[in-house]
């Protein structure tokens, strides 16, 4: 039967509807993965480390805000009661970029932005024998795909108890890191994590750092005490005696790096 005009439109529409109803069912399309900068201040007294305070509450968590990234932590590390004084104070910055374009934009934006420049005039234009830091270190982080974006932590204490734990996980090899890393999206060690809320702010495979291979991930904790007491309820969960137990993931780590950290006052992580 010869159709008409019309009726050839509405078959040829209905049959790309069709196609597209099958296509968006047989396939699942993985949501975007974030990319991480985590900077590492290293600073050799307080005077530095005050003079980088004022610029990253002042200048640089705003110019951020301002270029479209609205969650940056700061971070400190937890130095224990009665411990000697460390003879080098650190700063952890963590930056979340929804891809690696707006990481690589960032500079030029800071670079264009005035109130920036006006408002970090002291750190910017500080002199060579009066610097506010002895070096940065850069470590560059893609997200995992068991958690491809990052998360704020669901914690309701004051931020002077809270405890941010950053661990490093690194391999014998390429092949090993790539393995752990398999532990944590395929073998769900993400999702058992999640389920036993550990409030982890990010998960990120290492393409650019000193320690490589190796993967790093953040969990936090309303106070030392609910840390303790996660950490033992999850060497005990019959999923984790599981997982740890199977062949095919042994021996991929060959040394774990644990850093306890707070938020600063102005961290909006």
């Amino acid at each position: 039967m010869k159709l008409t005009f019309q009726q050839s439109i509405l078959f040829r529409l209905s049959l790309t509807l069709l196609v597209f109803s099958f296509l968006t069912q047989s396939f699942t399309f993985a949501p975007k993965r974030d990319f991480y900068q985590l900077k590492i201040y290293h600073l050799k007294n307080k005077t530095q480390e005050s003079s980088l305070d004022v610029f990253l509450q002042n200048a640089y968590l705003p110019a951020l805000h301002r270029a479209g990234i609205n969650k940056i932590g700061v971070f400190k590390p937890i130095i224990e009661a009665g411990a000697a004084e460390p003879t080098e104070q650190l700063v952890y910055v963590f930056i979340p970029f929804t891809s690696e374009k707006e990481f690589f934009k960032l500079e030029s934006k800071l670079a264009a932005d005035k109130k920036y420049a006006v408002a970090g005039k002291e750190y910017l234009d500080a002199p060579y024998d009066n610097v506010p830091y002895t070096r940065i270190e850069s470590i560059l982080l893609s997200a995992f795909t068991g958690q491809p974006n990052f998360a704020m932590p669901a914690l309701t204490s004051p931020k002077s108890e809270r405890i941010y734990e950053l661990r490093s996980y690194e391999s014998y090899t390429e092949k090993l890191y790539k393995n752990k890393v398999e532990m944590f999206n395929k073998g769900d060690e993400v999702g058992l994590f999640k389920r036993l809320g550990f409030n982890a702010v990010f998960y990120g495979e290492v393409i650019s750092g000193a320690q490589m291979p190796n993967l790093m991930y953040m969990t936090t904790f309303e106070n030392k005490a609910a840390r303790d007491q996660h950490w033992k309820t999850f060497v005990d969960d019959p999923a984790w005696k599981k997982l740890s137990a199977m062949p095919e993931y042994q021996h991929n780590v060959s040394r774990n790096d644990t850093r306890f950290l707070r938020p600063t006052d102005y961290s909006d992580i």
